[in-house]
């Protein structure tokens, strides 16, 4: 575990409330999702990165992804980054996860997985945008397989 000597107790206690699954934005689309009649798998750990929400029948995966972790934005984000408490270490914590998730993106799309990414802001205030850009997709897909069946 790392630890840095200039945290202070109240930020050490926010960040350890943070949440890798279930977390509002994840619920939110999901709920949206759920009340169209969409079926998925939240968490797949049987696909690369652990997609947020899969939709199987149409190899879909979609990730929830929160500006800051995963650097919306990132141009402008990092100066204030580079200012803030350690730097350092979330400059290259976050451009790590720009990174990994650029990758995961790759070997999902290898493996024949439509992926999708939404902020969590877009989320929480455009949730009907979301799941229209969703269903859009999924049009696409149904169409590109209908094609195929010819």
């Amino acid at each position: 575990m790392r630890t840095f000597e200039n945290v202070t107790e109240t930020r050490s206690r926010t960040m350890s409330h943070i949440r890798g699954k279930n977390t509002s934005i994840e619920v939110a689309l999901c709920k949206a999702l759920w009340e169209k009649g969409y079926r998925y798998r939240k968490n797949y750990k049987a696909l690369p990165g652990s997609p947020d929400i899969c939709l199987t029948k149409y190899k879909l995966a979609i990730f929830c992804d929160s500006e800051f972790f995963h650097g919306k934005d990132w141009e402008v984000l990092k100066p204030r980054v580079e200012k803030g408490n350690n730097g350092e270490y979330w400059v290259n914590k976050i451009q790590n996860n720009m990174e990994r998730d650029s990758e995961i993106d790759k070997r999902l799309l290898f493996l024949g997985w439509t992926v999708m990414h939404f902020w969590g802001k877009d989320i929480l205030k455009k949730t009907d945008a979301c799941v229209r850009a969703i269903e859009e997709v999924i049009l696409d897909i149904q169409l590109s397989q209908a094609d195929g069946a010819e």
